[in-house]
């Protein structure tokens, strides 16, 4: 008698709302369900991204259902009449991020030949041209009074100031920063170094600034992580039990972190996780850094993103409107 084989379930690394289909995919059938499914899980490796896409996609095709409308039927006019739709309620970004989605998605299904053509191909998102970022930027001194205002007397003080460093000294995004394991954190010869894994398999590499050496030395003192290498590095708390779990911590959990230690500190409450990145690369320029460096610093493509967190010519616009002498 032969002995069935078992199959382990391991789960989709995917949130529940991500598996929900659209009214009209549903009405498409078998095939164009699991096209659609295959495009946010098989083509979109990044989580974030992923619900951010799916988001947009079904609030498309929820609205193509009102309209009594159907997969194969949707035509440019449609698209068009959405986006339009779209931009009486969010800003151009939003909307800009919105068709790309959609575009993306029925791309997919026009490979999978699910639809014959695609119908958001033609559509013109709004004009949207920015020349500064909208990231609040904090002075060096106030981030200094940050740092310095964190009590490391606790092992979650010791974290916190470490992920802050963390932010500030590598221009890093918070999700890689929280998403590093404690070998990210590695010496090569004397110095140290610290890797980012960011979107599409990508790793960014950058040395280690000796204050962020200092503090994350610290904490993996205090946290004793050095023996689990491939575990996370910051870990979420206990309760207010003062420990850590094994669990890594989510970019909310280091917004809620962030935002009760600026408070703590008397610092604006438009702090957050993305003000260490525009704050790294404007006290970096400002004390003679080049523009070139600070975009390979901050892993952009183009020079012209990194020059959206540069906030340098916010003091010298100030030191002119102050000649108005009346």
């Amino acid at each position: 008698m032969t002995s069935r084989r078992t199959v382990s379930r391991t789960p989709l690394p995917i949130s529940r709302s991500t598996l929900r289909l659209p009214a009209v995919i549903r009405a498409s059938g078998a095939k164009a369900a699991r096209r659609f499914l295959e495009f946010f899980t098989a083509q979109i490796r990044n989580r974030n991204t992923r619900e951010v896409y799916h988001r947009a996609v079904s609030d498309f095709l929820a609205w193509v259902a009102d309209q009594n409308g159907s997969l194969d039927l949707i035509e440019p006019i449609h698209v068009a009449a959405y986006i339009e739709y779209m931009a009486t309620i969010y800003a151009p970004p939003t909307v800009k991020q919105h068709l790309a989605a959609i575009r993306m998605c029925l791309d997919w299904l026009v490979t999978g030949q699910i639809i014959a053509s695609n119908p958001a191909a033609s559509v013109r998102g709004p004009k949207h041209i920015v020349k500064r970022g909208k990231t609040p930027v904090i002075t060096a001194d106030e981030a200094r009074q940050l740092l310095d205002s964190i009590d490391t007397s606790t092992l979650i003080g010791l974290r916190d100031r470490a992920l802050i460093a963390t932010m500030l000294f590598t221009f890093g995004r918070v999700s890689p920063v929280v998403g590093m394991k404690v070998d990210d954190y590695y010496q090569i010869g004397k110095r140290s170094w610290i890797r980012l894994h960011e979107k599409g398999g990508k790793f960014h590499e950058v040395p280690a600034h000796h204050t962020a050496v200092e503090y994350l030395d610290a904490y993996l003192t205090a946290a004793g992580h050095t023996y689990a290498p491939d575990s996370p590095l910051y870990r979420t708390a206990r309760g207010r039990s003062g420990e850590l779990t094994n669990q890594p911590m989510s970019r909310q959990d280091a917004l809620r972190m962030v935002k009760r230690r600026a408070r703590t500190a008397g610092l604006s409450d438009r702090v957050c996780c993305h003000t260490f990145r525009a704050t790294g690369i404007t006290v970096y320029l400002s004390n003679g850094g080049v523009i070139e460096k600070a975009q390979a610093l901050a892993g952009h493509e183009s020079p012209r993103t990194t020059k959206l967190y540069d906030r340098t010519s916010d003091e010298v616009s100030l030191d002119e409107v102050e000649r108005i002498l009346i």
